[in-house]
């Protein structure tokens, strides 16, 4: 462990990627992670206060009554737990914007990846963790200091999402598309460096077209029935009224989970019904279009023609959306022109020349194609444009843990983790000097 460097090749090093919608954990080295389960939790208050009531002067009384009522928190975790119906149940998440919001239910996200998915020590590996291209320094601190002083981990190391989407695709330099559940982004990456002025964020992602198809539903008086809620149901001719049974005795669920449970219901149809045009939507090629038939869980069953393509569009024409016409929200390529404009005149051959499309939104049918089409319109002529999409979803999905993975078990990466000793002489301060 002497000058700083930690451990070796034989180090199982993990490999922690948390995302606005799932959460991919393993041990690096390998091609896909262990764990892939959704970032929400479930949180309910257990019904006991703290002793004593705090008194007007009674300050410490008052942080003792918060941790306490802190400590009271049960958390359902995890796919299986999550879609079990419970009272009092309330779906959080701990991230906001991509950053950690929420230090307590992050933490239990934690405890349940090492007891579940690792089951492993922590002192016994380094953790090599994603964060935002915009984290705060104050959180980069506070995540090393936890990560040491909570998890007594041995070494250490932070990395942008985008760099690692970049090194999963074989690129130090490049711009990565990342299209996941609450925006999309164009990151541009020169030389294993995020480039901070280039970054172009728009909320125009998967969240967005969920909301659209539940507004589609809701026009056309489809009712979305989560399973939880199904008993029995009886084979309906198509669009005719579902013909289902409640469960009885089920217990009074909050909204946000009843609403998460729908959600699933719509992105299952977003993923299967969806796909996005080749060229600029319009009616008449629309209506060409062959339709796909979708059975509902409660059995309703119908085709899908023209409003398959409808949706996905204001991914890329924002301005075809309803309610959101005047907004100055970039469509998708013109997220990635305005990032490559933002940086040197000298980089930007090489951004144009290596478009890294990551994020499981971008998994939506024809969505490379389409970009790759407007792209090549707007490109200036002198430079020549190529595309890197992987074609597997594995890849697409979990681009940014497969880079983690590679770069944690590479030889020449073993003296960039910040070790325990580093720690414990600088302090969390070094986090911002090793990891940039």
């Amino acid at each position: 462990m002497s000058g700083g460097v930690y451990g070796g090749d034989e180090v199982g090093a993990l490999v922690f990627d948390i995302g606005s919608y799932t959460v991919r954990a393993g041990y690096a080295g390998e091609d896909c992670p262990k764990a892939d389960f959704p970032t929400a939790l479930g949180v309910a208050l257990a019904e006991r206060e703290a002793d004593g009531a705090a008194g007007p002067t009674d300050g410490d009384a008052a942080t003792r009554k918060e941790r306490a009522a802190a400590a009271a928190r049960t958390y359902s975790i995890d796919t299986n737990a999550l879609h079990v119906p419970r009272e009092g149940v309330e779906i959080c998440s701990p991230l906001k914007n991509g950053m950690i919001e929420d230090w307590d239910s992050f933490q239990a996200i934690l405890d349940h990846t090492y007891r579940r998915h690792i089951k492993s020590e922590t002192p016994l590996h380094p953790v090599l963790m994603s964060e935002a291209p915009w984290n705060a320094r104050g959180k980069r601190e506070k995540l090393t200091e936890i990560m040491f002083e909570h998890y007594n981990i041995p070494a250490f190391f932070l990395c942008k999402t985008a760099v690692l989407s970049a090194f999963a695709n074989g690129r130090s330099t490049g711009l990565v598309l990342d299209s996941g559940a609450t925006h999309t982004t164009a990151i541009p990456v020169h030389d294993g460096y995020v480039l901070q002025q280039g970054i172009v964020k728009s909320p125009l992602a998967g969240d967005f077209i969920t909301m659209q198809c539940r507004e589609l539903f809701q026009e056309t008086a489809i009712e979305i029935t989560p399973p939880y809620q199904i008993a029995a149901k009886e084979p309906v001719r198509e669009g005719a009224p579902p013909n289902w049974r409640k469960k009885e005795k089920l217990p009074t669920v909050s909204k946000s989970w009843h609403t998460y449970m729908c959600n699933e219901v719509i992105q299952d149809f977003q993923a299967t019904v969806l796909q996005v045009s080749d060229s600029p939507y319009d009616e008449q090629s629309a209506a060409q279009m062959p339709t796909v038939h979708y059975e509902f869980t409660n059995g309703y069953n119908c085709d899908f023609g023209a409003e398959r393509l409808k949706i996905p569009e204001g991914l890329f024409d924002p301005s075809n959306v309803k309610g959101l016409s005047g907004n100055t929200m970039l469509g998708v390529s013109h997220v990635v022109t305005t990032s490559v404009g933002m940086c040197d005149i000298d980089i930007r051959p090489g951004l144009y020349g290596s478009v890294i499309v990551s994020g499981g939104n971008t998994l939506l049918q024809g969505f490379t194609d389409r970009l790759n089409r407007d792209l090549s319109q707007k490109t200036p002529p002198s430079m020549r444009l190529k595309l890197i999409a992987s074609p597997s979803t594995v890849e697409r999905r979990f681009s940014s843990w497969v880079g983690g993975s590679i770069l944690a078990s590479l030889g020449t990466f073993q003296q960039m983790w910040i070790s325990k000793q580093e720690y414990e002489e600088g302090g969390k301060q070094c986090v911002e000097r090793k990891c940039p």
